[in-house]
């Protein structure tokens, strides 16, 4: 596979250990100064879009090499002119030697994108922009085949920069998984929530219901009671106290 994104000189001076910055902006003489430093160690780490700068007393930033990790397919990659250019060589002698070592590529190690998502890439990451007018499709390696690249590149750069790698790719893991802890923590707090409230929407529900009932009956009680029936003044003969006439006693 051809897939070029470094010249040839700058492959040659590169070669010839002069100081030329590649896309990470790692320092051929620096990255010999970074073996056995600390993970924890202060990087600097410039601004979107711009580069790593290496030197004597620091290491290479695992945060900028994460931002390098891309998801694809479900999987966290780096692209090959990324790796390539961490890696300290061409993204063609990168491809070369994974060829030459196909075996140790397994599907699970690395996949070439296709054209739809190689599209997606250059929309999405300035920093690959470049990609858009090669006509070969770029190859997406996994965790671990970015390590295994390294170890058939077999450079102090390349085994260096491997060990960085791992780490961004473990603290990207690690990150992910406390944000799905907490999306998990967010959804019970939001389920318990709404059971709250539909209580009480229900409590609230039934107080107004009792409260119409209380209001009612007070309603009632303040109503003025009706009248009672006037009786009549003196002897009722013939009539009842119903006011209907009594049945007349009369001769047979």
């Amino acid at each position: 596979m051809r897939y070029d994104i470094l010249n040839d000189e700058a492959w040659q001076q590169a070669s010839h250990k002069e100081k030329q910055h590649d896309d990470f902006g790692i320092e051929g003489d620096a990255v010999q100064a970074a073996v056995g430093l600390n993970a924890a160690g202060a990087g600097q780490i410039a601004g979107a879009g711009g580069a790593l700068r290496v030197a004597a007393d620091s290491q290479v930033p695992v945060l900028r090499i994460e931002s390098r990790i891309l998801v694809i397919r479900g999987q966290k990659v780096m692209i090959d002119a990324d790796l390539a250019a961490l890696y300290g060589v061409p993204t063609k002698r990168l491809n070369e030697q994974v060829k030459r070592n196909a075996e140790r590529f397994p599907a699970d190690f690395m996949f070439q994108l296709t054209a739809e998502e190689k599209a997606e890439v250059v929309a999405n990451c300035d920093h690959l922009a470049k990609l858009k007018f090669s006509k070969v499709l770029p190859v997406a390696f996994t965790e671990h085949g970015a390590i295994q690249a390294s170890n058939v590149l077999a450079s102090p750069q390349a085994v260096e920069m491997g060990v960085y790698v791992v780490r961004a790719f473990v603290r990207l893991r690690e990150a992910l998984t406390s944000t799905k802890e907490l999306a998990a923590k967010l959804d019970a707090l939001e389920q318990k929530t709404e059971l709250l409230s539909l209580q009480h929407e229900t409590f609230a529900g039934n107080t107004r219901a009792q409260l119409k009932q209380v209001f009612e009956a007070l309603r009632q009680l303040m109503a003025q009671p009706p009248e009672p029936p006037k009786q009549p003044i003196g002897f009722v003969t013939t009539e009842d106290k119903s006011g209907k006439p009594r049945a007349a006693k009369g001769k047979a």
